[in-house]
């Protein structure tokens, strides 16, 4: 695969016009010259062969099976919803190709447990949607905590929005109020931004303790107006230690705030950084970083590689990960979150949810 001139890509159930693959993927691969789009595949074969051609990928197939198992993939990319991935991810992992799925891995820690051990077992590359880890802003952070900017960390507190799961939903995220479906606040934003903060720190999580709560007991649905229950939290309240030492506070709330959408804040012996944006979290969202150090007012921190002012953040957050997965195979680095980095925020999500309130080991 590293001797090609380009990774070929074969991406499981894409429409032509909705969905996060020709929404997020698509386009961000069409950027990428180190990617060639070679493969689709979708139930209905006449989807599919809609999507080729929109989309120009070489192929058009109509079941898993022919696309894991065709010469011209590389790469098995699965962006369908959560609980299909055990399914799709094995059947590529067992044709013994490279797997980039999203976010979340599994629907538990041994679905995700289980992907994870067959990927080592048949020695393949793996990434996990956390893309936000690909973040400029994120990145830069990092960089900046690694060079000793606040010196020792010794806190973080975050606020965020869950954009989602407020007053009310479109149709096409009607999924996410279904507990069974894998795609809750605390699965999809929350976790993002706990990985992100754990990564732009550099340290995993050693315990932690959420409380969880419903406050709306229903939400309306924008296009029939229709009036359904809310049984997922739309209320997180977490605390958690890192292995550094340092301690970390948050606060998600559904929808969208009038005041703070988001507003993380890492506070150290020598200084303090402080990263907004206008949504809920930087995965979807413009960012300011800005930052102090002793004897300093706050200031705003250039941050490189930035998206232009008219460059879509969720295509380039994708975009970006992309890149290092390519790096990763060229050089032999590991700069991409891998399905290790999966099961460990997967063992993050399930102790904020079996806590109680009380401290969980992570």
């Amino acid at each position: 695969m590293t001797t090609q001139a380009s990774i070929r890509v074969g991406i499981i159930g894409v429409h032509p016009d909705r969905g996060w693959a020709s929404t997020a993927h698509v386009p961000a691969l069409q950027e990428l010259p180190q990617f060639r789009l070679s493969v689709l595949s979708h139930s209905r074969t006449e989807v599919a062969q809609a999507a080729a051609q929109k989309f120009g990928f070489d192929h058009a197939v109509s079941s898993t099976e022919e696309l894991v198992n065709h010469p011209e993939v590389d790469l098995v990319v699965v962006t369908v919803r959560v609980p299909e991935h055990l399914q799709l991810v094995t059947a590529a992992l067992d044709a013994g190709k490279s797997v980039f799925s999203e976010w979340p891995l599994g629907m538990n820690v041994s679905d995700a447990e289980a992907m994870n051990e067959l990927a080592a077992a048949r020695g393949v590359s793996t990434m996990i949607g956390l893309q936000t880890r690909a973040n400029p802003a994120i990145r830069h952070i990092r960089q900046l905590v690694g060079d000793g900017y606040v010196g020792e960390v010794l806190s973080a507190s975050v606020i965020g929005s869950g954009i989602t799961w407020g007053e009310e939903i479109e149709e096409a995220f009607r999924y996410t109020l279904d507990p069974s479906k894998g795609a809750s606040m605390l699965h999809v934003p929350f976790a993002h931004t706990m990985d992100a903060l754990g990564f732009a720190l550099g340290s995993e999580f050693l315990s932690v303790s959420g409380t969880l709560a419903t406050r709306r007991p229903t939400i309306r649905i924008v296009e029939g107006r229709e009036v359904v229950p809310l049984i997922v939290a739309d209320q997180i309240a977490f605390s958690g230690r890192l292995e550094s030492g340092a301690f970390v506070t948050s606060h998600f709330r559904g929808g969208l705030s009038r005041a703070t959408n988001f507003h993380m804040e890492i506070n150290g012996s020598k200084g303090d950084l402080l990263l907004t944006s206008p949504v809920g979290y930087v995965g979807v969202g413009g960012f300011n970083l800005s930052g102090a150090q002793a004897g300093e007012n706050l200031h705003p921190i250039p941050v490189p590689g930035e998206f232009g002012p008219d460059e879509n953040v969720l295509i380039g957050n994708v975009k970006k990960l992309y890149e290092l997965f390519a790096s990763d195979k060229m050089s032999g680095t590991r700069q991409s979150p891998t399905f290790e980095s999966a099961v460990n925020l997967h063992r993050l999500i399930n102790a904020v949810e079996q806590s109680g309130g009380g401290w969980r080991d992570v």
